[in-house]
Parts: C-alpha cells; sequence; structure tokens
C-alpha cells in the first residue's frame, strides 16, 4: 500500500512556494536568507532616491520569487525594460541585473535632473537614460556597502556595468543561459511622495544566489567557543618577616634611599587649543563623489521677485493689472538651480534674446550644499 502522508520535507518544499517558489534549487532556507539582500536593495533604493528627489519614498521589498528567465518580461511594467548589467567582484564574479520599466527609467532620471516626474516624454531618450543609469549606479553602490556588512566586511563592487533599454517581448535577463535557466528576482515596490508607483527588480541566476546565500550563511554563523585559557601564574606572596625571639637584638629598621632632587626646567606655556573657522573653507574635503554627477542637467530659473497675495486679490486679476514685486527697480535678481539660490546678476538683452549677467556668486560651499551633495 502506498503511504499518502507527506512527510516533512515534501510539506516544506510546499510551503516554501510563497512568497518565493522553489522550483530550481533555492530552499526555502535560501530564501530566507535572499529575503535580506531583497530588503537591503530596497532600503538603499529608498535612501538613494529620496535623497536625489528631496521627498518621502517609501520602498518595500517584501517580495522575491523564482521564475525561469524567460517569463521575466510579463513582470515588467511596460513594453520595454531598462536594464543595469553588472558583474559583482567579491562574489566570484556573479552576474547581476536591476530592472524599471521604460516609465520607472523615466521617472528616476526626471527626479535626478530636479524635475518632479510630472511632464514626462514619450519615450526616454538618450538624456533620460544617461542620468537613470547614474541613479541606478549610486542605488547599487550604497546597496553593495551595506550588504558588505552582512558578508562580515567583504569587499564588494560592480564591475563591467552596462545599461540599455530593450523590448521585453524577446529579451532575456541573462543572455548567455537558457530561457529556461530559472532566476532569483526581488522586486521593489517604490512609493515616491506625489508620483504614480513604480517598481524596480534586483535579479541574479539561481548558481548566483545559491553562492550568495552560502556566504551570507557562513558570514553569520556564530563562532565557535574558544576553550577557557589557562589561569595566569599567581604571585608569590611577599615573605612575612619571622618573629622575633625574646632577648634578640632588634632588627634594623629598612634603609633609606634618597633621590636625587628632579632638576626643575623651563616654565610650561599652557593655553587653550584655537580651533580654525570652518565657515570661510572651501568644503572640498566631503564632495569626493562629485565627479559622478557633474554630466547630469539641472533647472535653472531666474526670479525677478516675490509677492504675497490672497485668493481673492489672485481672482480678481485681468489684462491690464500690475503686480508689484518684492525687489527695486534695479535691484539684483536671483538665479536659482533647481529652486536653490547659487548667485545673483543683471538682466541684460543679447540678440533679441534676455540674459543675466552674474554680479554676485554664493560660496562654493553653499552651492554645493544648495545641489544636496
Amino acid at each position: 500500500m502506498v503511504d499518502e502522508f507527506l512527510n516533512q520535507d515534501e510539506i516544506d518544499a510546499l510551503l516554501s512556494g510563497s512568497p518565493g517558489e522553489s522550483g530550481g534549487g533555492l530552499s526555502q532556507d535560501d530564501m530566507t536568507v535572499l529575503a535580506e539582500v531583497s530588503a537591503i536593495v530596497a532600503t538603499a533604493a529608498g535612501n538613494v532616491i529620496g535623497m536625489l528627489a528631496g521627498r518621502d519614498v517609501t520602498a518595500d521589498g517584501s517580495e522575491y520569487f523564482e521564475i525561469p528567465q524567460s517569463e521575466m518580461g510579463s513582470k515588467i511594467e511596460g513594453e520595454k525594460v531598462f536594464a543595469y548589467s553588472m558583474l559583482l567582484s567579491g562574489l566570484d564574479g556573479a552576474p547581476a541585473r536591476l530592472l524599471t520599466g521604460e516609465r520607472g527609467t523615466m521617472v528616476l532620471a526626471d527626479l535626478m535632473m530636479g524635475g518632479d516626474a510630472k511632464e514626462l516624454p514619450a519615450e526616454a531618450n538618450d538624456l533620460y537614460l544617461s542620468a537613470a543609469q547614474e541613479g541606478l549606479s549610486q542605488l547599487i553602490g550604497s546597496a553593495l556597502t551595506n550588504l558588505s556588512g552582512l558578508l562580515g566586511g567583504a569587499r564588494l563592487s560592480a564591475d563591467s556595468s552596462a545599461a540599455s533599454l530593450e523590448d521585453t517581448a524577446a529579451w532575456l535577463p541573462f543572455s548567455e543561459l537558457g530561457g529556461d535557466a530559472p532566476i532569483w528576482v526581488g522586486k521593489i515596490n517604490l512609493n515616491v511622495d506625489g508620483v504614480d508607483p513604480f517598481s524596480l527588480d534586483i535579479a541574479f541566476p539561481v548558481s548566483g544566489a545559491l553562492n550568495l546565500a552560502s556566504k551570507i550563511r557562513e558570514a553569520t554563523a556564530p563562532k565557535e567557543e574558544q576553550p577557557p585559557s589557562a589561569a595566569p601564574p599567581k604571585t608569590p606572596a611577599a615573605p612575612q618577616p619571622r618573629p622575633q625571639a625574646a632577648g634578640a637584638a632588634p632588627a634594623a629598621p629598612p634603609a633609606q634611599v634618597s633621590l636625587p632632587p628632579r632638576p626643575q626646567g623651563p616654565p610650561v606655556d599652557v593655553k587653550p587649543v584655537e580651533f580654525a573657522q570652518l565657515e570661510g573653507s572651501d568644503f572640498t574635503g566631503s564632495v569626493g563623489n562629485l565627479d559622478l554627477i557633474v554630466d547630469i542637467p539641472v533647472r535653472i530659473t531666474v526670479e525677478l521677485g516675490r509677492t504675497r497675495k490672497t485668493i481673492g486679490e489672485v481672482l480678481a486679476l485681468g489684462p491690464g493689472s500690475v503686480v508689484e514685486l518684492n525687489k527695486m527697480a534695479g535691484e539684483p535678481v536671483d538665479v536659482l538651480v533647481n529652486g536653490k539660490l547659487i548667485a545673483r546678476g543683471e538682466v541684460v538683452v543679447i540678440d533679441e534674446s534676455f540674459g543675466i549677467r552674474v554680479t554676485d556668486i554664493v560660496s562654493r560651499a553653499e552651492r554645493i550644499r544648495s545641489m544636496g551633495v
């Protein structure tokens, strides 16, 4: 008679189907370990995108699964996928991919360039692809730094990185593998304040995911307790004086040793330490990564002036109405980059076009802070 009861291994295999099905070699324990990887990437995505956009970002990395890579195109929003490819040094050169749909690409790029992701182009052009690639580069750098801590401080970096926009219909995340090759995917659902949600995926071939899970387990396994070391030898006690016999001569007192007088040196000048002021510094020490963003476009706005009106006063405006601003005639106008003041200047006319001649510019430190670096 065939045993109709399931053993514990079969029960665990059935339960491992959610949230990630394990049909290509990933056990439930592997999935649990890799869930930490998904959470690390989600945290990095939230921090980096939040910093670039200057907005609140919620990143959820609780969804992860294993599927044949031929099915990955159906998991991407839209007809095109932006694939950021890399080889991870420190993990035996394992290939990995960061993936998002074309809309997610344009949202990320527009936020990086100081936009609000409201007026996006019909399709991602070279400018948007370049900005999105830079954003994903910063994101994976932050994620690998955090993942290094999980691996016991192992040095990790993304080598041979490249990005491309592909049609999802005939696309495979890892073209060197067959369509039926299983991959592990961690899906990061992103909610940026004021922007429609979009998703970002991190993907590994199952072989690379197994290797990563194994290294994490090795790094986080409790260390074996060392046997207690031998107790240090005890210092022998000082010999006690023998009792003096009756009628014996009293013991001589211990000899007194006289030390020569300490030579007196010149008086020491003691005064409080004085630190240099930081306000006037060039502020160059903390911008080592500034070269990473020098090619990113920003919006420059010239502000003639401002004023405050009630809703009733605004509704009463019509053709011919005059709005008084808070600046005097001839006073310099403000030059803003992404809404941050960096300079002042005077309005000029250049070949029938308005221009600004810069007359005053804020310090380098203030300009860097205004750009959020």
